[in-house]
């Protein structure tokens, strides 16, 4: 399985940004705490411990004063077993009946697992104690009913904060201390508030045993239940999101573009930065009021996208997130002309980075509070006018016929443990985040892997999203990651919103869609912990994951190639063979190219595992059957459960990738042309497709394949073609594009790779084209699998199907995908006598390549123009 990390490194050169008070010392660490923690206490009546037991060993949990609690070996029940897979086969042990009511005593300091000799009693073992589990058994039922962070009754405040293993928790209110009680039941720590607490600066002083660092500490936390912040994250709010003077005009009243149920939606991923900060007729670049700029050029072409059928904007990380001053007296700038320089310069990189630590830029997948909007995106950080510019942002697109999908970031954050930038870890150590064998915290995601299968960690992510969708009226969530999340824990997302309605709470959550990145992979690997929300777990559930087989297919190679210029489908695979031994011989190419259409025909399917048809080598299979790298092509139940797509922020643009791929004397005009017909491979799929904002524009992010913190120069979207698509921007940076550079250096001077207005303006209008027929023809909307079957075929998929051209038949329809270089025609025997003509969109569209298209209705033979995708209809 590909999949596509981040890396945060940017933090840890920003870590004076986060305010957050560094941890007080209370207690020495004892010579006898140990540094690891290889003991899991799974409930209040057992720890798993891989020792082995014998008649002459005694295990004790051992805690602060001298307390302990006797253990006796046991074995773990089935319940157990399947609460617990990765455990399931190691030694456990039973707390002794007499001990368990000291669990909650013990638990607010330091415990540690001993093993003794039984004759003498000197120490065999000694290590530290994993404790999410028991604090999942004696606490989380109460807790998960219990209102977390600031709630308003009346106009007072009352704050609560779960921090069961606090030794005491106070809260610093404006520069006072105010005592909070405790809740023994739930762990909740509360306290009520006067109505002059509104938008007063809090943080919670929360004295807790630091297994990290082995010492009890004093820290000074914001709340993750935070509903807005002062600027830079230093202190919370009490703020109500409800309060009224947070309400953009018109937000209660207003009206939603048409829901688009998931199986339909075609979405634009846009950063919101990169939207508007070299946009020159915005009157807020880079900021969330710049989506309110009704005239400017990034509003009237998304405007333009929405008339012709897409319906989302699926907007990057919007949460508030630690990689960026938020005040812009305080970010960075690149002190060079960076226009100056020349098109293949490796200057351009060098001064973007010396910048990029303190820069306005990120994409934002490092996440302080989960449910507070970002403030660099802010007229002003320092306060809630972020929620009510959100909102704004948010209005904007809907008047726009734009419905907005939020990319949210659970399964990390930025930081654990006592670091500046850890929220969660420094309220309750050692739960929040997944742990490995010996305790430490697993980072297979780039940073520290949160544990959503713990319950409050489920019950954050789940109070998180409805927030959202009620306070911010969201219509989507996009989860990264979400293999490493539980299926039960999207499901519980699912339930969540489904039970929002118009009446009760200004929303209909059954129209909000979801959808993730499904990969499998890390310590949570084919459901070594739980079962997964990957791509063939979460067939059946109505929620998508990005299907990345046709995406190869269709591009060539994999995102992280030594060398970019594997070739497939859309790229000139064998039809138009580039210099790369990679591809390997003519005959490799061919039989690559052939099983590439097999793979994308499956994503024109809506990747049904299902789905029958005859593949290009004439057998009769299912797209569950269909190879994808020893997995399999088809895995979705019904349509709407895969997102089809060929490029995103991750990796390199679909034109940079063309760029790499198709041979360098290609023109213009033709990797134009090439760029549409991949687009077209997703467009015109069952399912949802997601293409990223400015590729039918061609943007280019001048070959840049990780451009996380690669600044406004390489990453802004040019919406006038006179500015370019991004091209020539000089050598992207080096961390992750070096060894390319060979390739790209030539690339970035070459006339031929280099678009002009022409070919971005028509390959903009060719591409709203395709959107217009398939989301105006009905039968690209089927709801189910058999609807599928029945309607959609390859009728010359076979042995002798033609290598660089699909012939799909969709209901009324015939479309004909030809990626070779020569016109092609296409007998259909079966269709002969049938009157069909090409699409009216088409006939009267944008391209006038494709109406050179012709049908000729005696032999049933549909002839088409290189690098063209015609779709031809009958009668309705």
């Amino acid at each position: 399985m590909k999949v596509t990390l981040r890396r945060t490194a940017a933090a840890l050169a920003t870590l004076a940004l986060c305010a957050a008070a560094a941890p007080a010392v209370q207690q020495p660490a004892h010579a006898a705490e140990p540094a690891t923690a290889e003991a899991q206490w799974i409930d209040r009546a057992t720890v798993v411990w891989k020792v082995e037991h014998t008649a002459g060993t005694d295990e004790e949990l051992s805690y602060s004063g001298g307390g302990t609690l006797r253990l006796a070996p046991t074995t773990l029940t089935n319940a157990q077993k399947a609460a617990y897979p990765h455990l399931a086969g190691r030694p456990a042990f039973a707390v002794d009946p007499r001990d368990r009511d000291k669990a909650p005593t013990a638990l607010r300091g330091p415990v540690t697992a001993v093993q003794r000799a039984a004759d003498d009693h000197h120490e065999l073992r000694r290590t530290g104690v994993q404790i999410p589990g028991v604090l999942d058994d004696l606490y989380a039922a109460a807790a998960r009913r219990t209102a977390l962070g600031p709630v308003f009754h009346s106009r007072r405040p009352t704050l609560s904060v779960w921090a069961p293993t606090a030794q005491s928790v106070a809260l610093d209110l404006d520069g006072r201390t105010v005592p909070m009680r405790r809740d023994a039941a739930s762990g909740v720590w509360s306290v009520t508030g006067t109505k002059d607490w509104r938008n007063k600066p809090y943080r919670y002083r929360v004295t807790v045993w630091a297994p990290s660092v082995r010492k009890t500490v004093t820290n000074e936390a914001t709340d993750p239940y935070s509903t807005a912040l002062t600027a830079d994250s230093a202190r919370s709010l009490v703020t109500d999101p409800a309060d009224p003077t947070l309400a953009p005009k018109g937000w209660s009243a207003l009206k939603k573009p048409r829901a688009v149920p998931l199986r339909d939606a075609r979405i634009q991923e846009l950063h919101i930065r990169d939207f508007s900060i070299e946009d020159r007729s915005s009157a807020h670049p880079g900021q969330y009021l710049a989506f309110t700029d009704r005239g400017s050029d990034g509003m009237r072409h998304l405007g333009q996208l929405a008339r012709s059928g897409t319906s989302y904007v699926h907007l990057l990380p919007a949460f508030d997130f630690s990689t960026v001053p938020e005040r812009k007296s305080g970010q960075a700038r690149p002190r060079c002309d960076l226009a100056a320089l020349p098109a293949d310069s490796d200057q351009q990189q060098k001064c973007v980075g010396e910048a990029a630590a303190k820069d306005g830029y990120n994409w934002g997948y490092d996440p302080l509070h989960y449910t507070v909007p970002e403030g660099s995106y802010a007229s002003d950080p320092d306060g809630p006018a972020r929620t009510r510019e959100f909102r704004q942002m948010v209005q904007g697109l809907n008047r726009t016929g734009l419905r907005a999908v939020m990319d949210v970031v659970y399964n990390h954050t930025v930081a654990s443990g006592q670091d500046a930038m850890s929220v969660l870890d420094r309220i309750v150590p050692g739960y929040y985040h997944r742990l490995l064998d010996d305790g430490t915290v697993a980072t297979s995601t780039c940073c520290a892997n949160t544990a959503p299968e713990h319950a409050m960690m489920g019950k954050l992510i789940v109070d998180s999203v409805v927030t959202w969708a009620k306070q911010y009226k969201v219509d989507g969530f996009r989860f990264d990651l979400m293999g490493h999340h539980p299926k039960a824990n999207i499901l519980a997302v699912r339930k969540a919103l489904d039970a929002l309605t118009p009446a009760k709470d200004g929303v209909d959550g059954k129209s909000i869609i979801l959808y993730g990145e499904g990969w499998n992979f890390g310590e949570v690997a084919n459901d070594a912990r739980f079962v997964q929300a990957t791509q063939r777990n979460m067939a059946g559930t109505g929620i998508a994951t990005f299907s990345d087989r046709a995406r190869d297919a269709i591009r060539g190679g994999g995102p992280f190639d030594e060398d970019p210029r594997a070739q497939g489908f859309a790229t000139g695979l064998f039809t138009d063979p580039n210099s790369s031994p990679a591809n390997g011989f003519s005959a490799d190419q061919r039989a690559r190219l052939l099983h590439d259409q097999d793979l994308i025909k499956v994503g024109l399917s809506g990747n049904l595992a299902d789905y029958a048809f005859t593949d290009t080598r004439g057998r009769h299979v299912k797209g569950s059957e269909v190879d994808y790298n020893g997995s399999p092509a088809g895995y979705a139940a019904a349509p709407g459960e895969a997102v089809a797509y060929a490029d995103a922020h991750d990796n390199e643009t679909l034109y940079d990738a063309l760029a790499f791929k198709l041979p360098e004397r290609t023109p213009a005009a033709d990797r134009a042309r090439m760029q549409v017909l991949a687009l077209a491979t997703t467009t015109l799929s069952q399912g949802p497709a997601l293409s990223q904002a400015g590729t039918d524009l061609l943007r280019s992010k001048s070959l840049d394949r990780n451009s996380f913190e690669s600044g406004d120069w390489f990453n802004a979207i040019h919406w006038r073609c006179e500015d370019g698509n991004g091209l020539g921007r000089g050598l992207p940076p080096a961390a992750d594009n070096q060894s390319k550079w060979q390739y790209a250096k030539p690339l970035l001077t070459n006339p031929a790779a280099r678009p002009g207005c022409g070919e971005i303006t028509n390959a903009s209008a060719a591409y709203r084209d395709l959107v217009r027929i398939r989301t105006t023809e009905k039968d690209f909307s089927q709801s189910t699998a058999a609807g599928v079957q029945s309607a959609l075929s390859f009728p010359l998929s076979g042995t002798e199907e033609t290598p660089g051209v699909i012939t799909m038949r969709l209901g009324r329809l015939v479309v004909v995908f030809n990626a070779t270089r020569d016109r092609q025609s296409q007998h259909v025997a079966a269709l002969a006598g049938t009157p069909y003509a090409l699409h009216p969109i088409q006939a009267r569209g944008a391209d006038a390549t494709v109406r050179t298209s012709t049908y000729d209705r005696s032999t049933g033979t549909f002839t088409v123009p290189a690098r063209t995708v015609a779709v031809y209809a009958t009668g309705r």
